[in-house]
């Protein structure tokens, strides 16, 4: 039972492996097995370069010898094998996923995505690709409804810790700089979500002793280390309502009824994107009234300053319940 079991393991092994050698770009022993390793496959260096040698001399495998560290990869007219293969389409959707998704799953999958998102790379810039798909990531773009800003400097020894003990339940040890420059090292605190603002990264998490939330800037983490001690997540805390309640708007979820006049070359949008569902809007002869209940915050009191003399009788009233 034992040499079925071992035989079995050994057969997923180098399936994983067969699947994460790229067609059009090579790929070294070293990165395999770190992906391998990202991906729970617990093997050596060693066990991975021997595997490869194996497999070399069965499958259509390519080893270049030329200078080391070796690379491997699929020979161009290899057969008798799909596992190598990502499609055009498959490739598109990967690259697109690993732009708009780096920093929203747990960096162990990341890393083990790697070996994917290259083949995807090199799937995509081959001349074998249709010209439609090779030119479609160049046709779409996420943008930013404000100022553009670059993103701040995220340390990736610490964005991997956070992300690791976030997808773990596992408490972490952090040295934060908040905004007035003071440094507080050895805080205690119980990760519970990730968020992305913008240009922004932000660990939402309880300090220890504490059952409120905060939102720490991951950028501000000068160091983080996973403890091994793990915690029950709080069954009701929900990411979603959290930043439905304005919290990283700077709010503190208080609900108000908003009044305001704008202009029509200024309000037109609300017509087409409203602030609630229950948004009223009458016609004025020279804009509308527009009335909505909303989360209270710093961010709606500087979206409403941002339209300067367009917006004018402003006026709130706190909802009950």
């Amino acid at each position: 039972m034992a040499n079925q079991q071992s035989s079995q393991d050994v057969l997923l092994f180098n399936l994983e492996l067969l699947r994460r050698i790229p067609r059009h770009a090579r790929v070294t022993a070293r990165e395999l097995h770190e992906q391998l390793q990202a991906a729970g496959f617990k093997r050596d260096l060693r066990t991975v370069q021997r595997q490869l040698d194996l497999l070399s001399q069965h499958f259509d495998l390519e080893r270049d010898d030329s200078s080391k560290p070796y690379g491997y990869r699929w020979l161009p007219h290899a057969k008798g094998l799909s596992i190598p293969s990502l499609t055009v389409q498959e490739s598109l959707l990967l690259k697109l996923a690993e732009e708009q998704l780096r920093y929203l799953l747990p960096a162990s999958l990341m890393r083990s995505m790697e070996g994917f998102f290259k083949q995807a790379t090199a799937t995509l810039v081959s001349s074998e690709a249709p010209l439609l798909e090779r030119q479609w990531r160049k046709k779409v773009r996420v943008v930013s409804s404000s100022q553009p800003l670059l993103p701040p400097s995220v340390d990736q020894a610490v964005f991997d810790t956070v992300s690791e003990a976030l997808y773990r339940n596992r408490w972490l040890s952090l040295d934060y700089r908040n905004a007035q420059q003071t440094l507080r090292t050895g805080q205690r605190v119980m990760p519970l979500g990730l968020a992305q603002q913008g240009a922004r990264l932000y660990l939402v998490c309880r300090y220890h002793g504490y059952d409120n939330e905060r939102s720490l800037a991951i950028n501000r983490i000068q160091a983080a280390r996973m403890l091994v001690d793990g915690f029950v997540r709080p069954t009701l805390f929900d990411l979603q309502r959290y930043d439905e309640d304005g919290r990283f708007g700077f709010g503190e979820g208080e609900r108000i009824r908003l009044a305001f006049s704008i202009s029509k070359q200024a309000g037109y949008h609300l017509l087409e994107s409203p602030l609630s569902e229950d948004q009223v809007v009458q016609e004025l002869e020279d804009g509308y009234r527009v009335t909505a209940i909303v989360v209270d915050s710093l961010m709606l009191k500087q979206w409403l300053l941002g339209f300067g003399e367009n917006v004018w009788s402003v006026r709130r009233e706190k909802v009950g319940g």
